[in-house]
């Protein structure tokens, strides 16, 4: 059988990605298990509740457990200085899109809302997920962004 050069670049480039594909499907051994140095803009939970001001409203937002496990069950807890109108929380990833999550609160106090959350696992082992709340005071809407990062217990 006759092969012309064409044929040949064509073959070693289609085993080349086929390698590269199956390579990406094996588990990699060799991982790096360094732990991450978490940015320090970051909520803590471990610290306690993380705060931002939006004028003259004090937001505070806890998650327990503290170090935000992946693909398990947690607990939102949100409060304010002031009463706030439609309040709402998603959370979304910061550096990778990982969907848009819906939080579902519930008043749960004057000023004080709680919500089950879970989001999935990222492959890098370095998740920093934002809380995004939007609200609205005397019928003007405000915004503000938590950071936090997932399964923190990792990063120290």
């Amino acid at each position: 059988m006759q092969y012309t050069h064409k044929s040949v670049v064509l073959r070693v480039l289609s085993s080349c990605l086929i390698a590269l594909f199956f390579s990406g499907c094996e588990p990699n051994s060799n991982k790096n298990t360094t732990p991450f140095k978490a940015d320090p803009g970051l909520c803590d939970f471990q610290i306690g509740a993380c705060t931002k001001s939006v004028g003259a409203t004090d937001l505070a937002l806890s998650i327990s457990p503290w170090n935000t496990p992946s693909e398990k069950t947690l607990s939102l807890n949100l409060t304010s200085s002031q009463t706030l109108e439609n309040v709402k929380v998603r959370i979304e990833g910061r550096d990778m899109f990982m969907g848009i999550i819906p939080v579902n609160l519930t008043e749960i106090g004057k000023n004080s809302y709680q919500a089950p959350l879970i989001y999935g696992s990222c492959s890098s082992g370095y998740m920093v997920w934002q809380a995004i709340v939007s609200f609205e005071v005397n019928g003007v809407e405000k915004f503000t962004i938590f950071e936090f990062l997932a399964d923190s217990d990792k990063s120290h």
